[in-house]
């Protein structure tokens, strides 16, 4: 199996390390970088170097490049960029899929398999999601900072879950802790509970987890801005369980107090954000299914205002 690794940040740098570990000139499989700039630079002159909370790897894929050409077809993508550069990287790579080809996404949000769908013409794009925190360190280093580095995915038909065993078999065989799900929306929306409004939280008041939690007013916004989640996917047939808010602020409370959102991260460094998939998505979804949603309104309007 070809295997693309569609971005490595810290998501693609720690599941692709993984793989290219585990199969590069060990087995049939070729596991591919696809890099860019001086990250890729490094990762080409000496290997990545991973960091987790298990030890410290150095890895050499079987390919390292920034250009779709030179890769070839591929069986299986792997989507690990940011949303903002969702589109193009799959414009970028649409050549190199066929129609037996599959893809998954490991993004944040709840709409990127539909973006993806709406933009790759061939292949079949699946749901799926991580929970880890880990990004790049410098140039050709990642290192895994905190989360359990659990992978879910699914397709939208559960009737064919079985098609895709041998991709968690793969998975699983590389050290990934992987679970392919019947009904992957539910853990897709239970992380997106849980992170959109901690994102959103946090950036805004550039409070930490902790100092978030233990404000009464910070806390009242994050279980508000949940239960705003929880109506929305509802309606969508997400099967909730009734404790879903009360269990997703006690996920924020088991975390390091001084732990931060990417997207916090993101602003505190000036980079671009994920405003559009945490906060933004779901402004636009309740406006649709005519759901009120007026703390997410309020955390958009005033993140807004620095972005622009």
């Amino acid at each position: 199996m070809r295997i693309g690794i569609i971005g490595i940040g810290g998501v693609g740098g720690y599941y692709g390390g993984k793989l290219a570990l585990k199969y590069t000139g060990r087995s049939r499989h070729e596991i591919i970088f696809n890099a860019r700039g001086a990250h890729l630079a490094a990762i080409r002159r000496d290997g990545l170097r991973l960091v987790t909370v298990d030890g410290e790897y150095t890895i050499r894929p079987a390919q390292a490049t920034d250009n779709p050409l030179e890769m070839g077809p591929l069986d299986l993508a792997i989507f690990c960029t940011k949303s903002y550069g969702l589109e193009d990287a799959a414009r970028a790579i649409a050549g190199n899929l066929s129609d037996d080809s599959v893809v998954l996404p490991l993004l944040n949000g709840v709409d990127i398999t539909d973006r993806l769908r709406a933009a790759l013409p061939r292949g079949t794009v699946l749901y799926g999601g991580v929970f880890i925190s880990s990004a790049i360190q410098g140039p050709g280093l990642v290192k895994q900072v905190g989360g359990t580095g659990q992978l879910f995915f699914g397709p939208a038909d559960r009737a064919d879950v079985e098609k895709f065993r041998p991709i968690e078999a793969l998975l699983k065989e590389a050290g990934i802790k992987a679970e392919l799900s019947a009904d992957a929306l539910l853990p897709l929306w239970t992380k997106y509970i849980f992170i959109g409004p901690m994102a959103g939280i946090t950036s805004l008041t550039g409070k930490p987890f902790g100092e978030v939690l233990a404000n009464a007013d910070d806390r009242a916004m994050v279980e508000g801005m949940m239960r705003e989640v929880e109506a929305v996917a509802r309606k969508k047939g997400v099967n909730f369980p009734a404790d879903i808010v009360q269990s997703s602020v006690g996920k924020a409370a088991a975390f390091a107090p001084a732990t931060k959102t990417s997207m916090q991260l993101d602003y505190e460094r000036g980079n671009r954000t994920e405003l559009d998939i945490f906060i933004a998505y779901m402004v636009k979804a309740g406006k649709e299914l005519g759901i009120p949603v007026p703390l997410h309104k309020k955390v958009y309007a005033e993140l807004l205002q620095r972005d622009l």
